[in-house]
């Protein structure tokens, strides 16, 4: 059994600045530890999906992340863990704790996840090792971890069992209380625009200083055929990611944060609006293109057509929030939105319409992720 302090004080000596992940009884004591210390930058997250993609934004611009779940929240991670942070080559220490462990009584509902733990690493390829048990092994597995990490430019996971961590004091601070803002309705007389009219439209408003961040499927491909640059990021996978992503990046850097979103994705991760709300990054815009279905698998519906999503930003602490009908509408949101100092949301309706003989970007994950942390490396604070 070691000290949670202990661990914490050991990671940060060796470069992680950034925990987020979601709680577990059995990682309590790490976590009351790291909620406790406005040093450790510790980000609750509403699920562990959302986290992962956290810690990604948080590796894109230069910080070491720690993601800390339990072994069923592990199948929440799947996701992201095999199409983020695998294609991108994103490395990143894990903390897993292991309920149902074999011969540890438990609930019945982690009896499978328990057995098959440290197998789904496996399958993952994510390497793993015992949760280190005294405090003269802390250094050593922290030493080995982050440097098989540099080596294989991919996660590594310590796995917690019962009792491997002593009690930790929660001191948590108080949330700030948040302003409830009313939704700007742009509106607009005119036709909707495609989304790829709309980006263009953005790109113009944008400052050249601006990282762009955009959503799985169609929406990445429309902005590399608009124009590749370091500065933009197309998420290859991960649906539901983006908006998370660009909250990492945002916590890490002093420059503008942009995501491109949709529909679908948006509403795949809606948890991520509430913890963008709450952290409030000064210089976040959380586009959210709505052509009310899934274009880039056939045009399947979806249920957008009664979501709110301005409201919903509203409600979760956004700083402004948007709706926007046609192509003049949303630039006089765009403005509105450069003026506003914490996030702010668009939700642009756009028409449904795919782009005839759309491509695909010709730079590989792996390098669209390094020339766009060279890019960020110029803006940290």
């Amino acid at each position: 059994m070691i000290g949670a302090r202990a661990f914490l004080d050991a990671a940060r000596a060796r470069g992680i600045d950034l925990v987020t992940g979601v709680p577990c009884s059995l990682l309590t004591p790490l976590i009351d530890a790291a909620a406790s210390d406005p040093a450790v930058g510790w980000v609750v997250a509403t699920s562990e999906g959302e986290a992962a993609a956290i810690a990604a934004g948080a590796w894109f611009a230069g910080r070491l992340p720690m993601l800390v779940m339990q072994n069923s929240g592990l199948g929440n991670a799947v996701n992201p863990l095999t199409s983020l942070h695998w294609p991108f080559r994103v490395p990143t220490l894990l903390v897993v704790s292991r309920r149902g462990a074999p011969g540890v009584a438990d609930e019945p509902q982690h009896e499978l996840m328990g057995a098959i733990t440290p197998d789904l690493l496996d399958v993952l390829r994510i390497e793993h090792t015992p949760f280190p048990a005294t405090p003269e092994a802390v250094g050593p597995a922290l030493d080995r971890a982050i440097s098989r990490m540099a080596e294989r430019r991919l996660p590594f996971a310590f796995v917690l069992g019962k009792g491997d961590l002593a009690p930790s004091p929660l001191d948590e601070p108080a949330p700030i209380p948040l302003p409830r803002v009313a939704v700007f309705d742009a509106g607009g007389a005119g036709p909707r625009p495609t989304r790829m009219e709309a980006m263009a439209r953005a790109l113009e408003i944008l400052p050249s200083e601006a990282a762009v961040i955009a959503t799985t499927g169609f929406c990445g491909r429309e902005l590399f055929t608009l124009g590749d640059a370091e500065r933009f990021l197309y998420v290859v996978g991960s649906m539901g990611g983006a908006s998370a992503i660009g909250l990492g990046v945002a916590m890490s850097v002093e420059r503008p944060v942009t995501v491109f979103d949709g529909d679908g994705a948006a509403l795949m991760k809606l948890g991520n609006l509430a913890t963008i709300g709450a952290r409030h990054p000064r210089r976040f815009l959380h586009v959210i293109f709505d052509n009310e279905g899934h274009v880039s698998t056939g045009g399947q519906r979806t249920v957008s057509p009664g979501v709110d999503f301005a409201a919903i930003a509203a409600a979760c602490g956004y700083a402004f929030a948007a709706r926007s009908d046609d192509l003049d509408g949303f630039a006089t949101a765009m403005a509105r939105a450069a003026a506003i100092e914490g996030p702010a949301l668009i939700h642009a309706k756009v028409r449904a319409s795919g782009v005839e003989g759309l491509g695909r970007p010709t730079v590989s994950p792996v390098e669209v992720a390094d020339r766009f942390r060279r890019f960020l490396a110029g803006g940290r604070p």
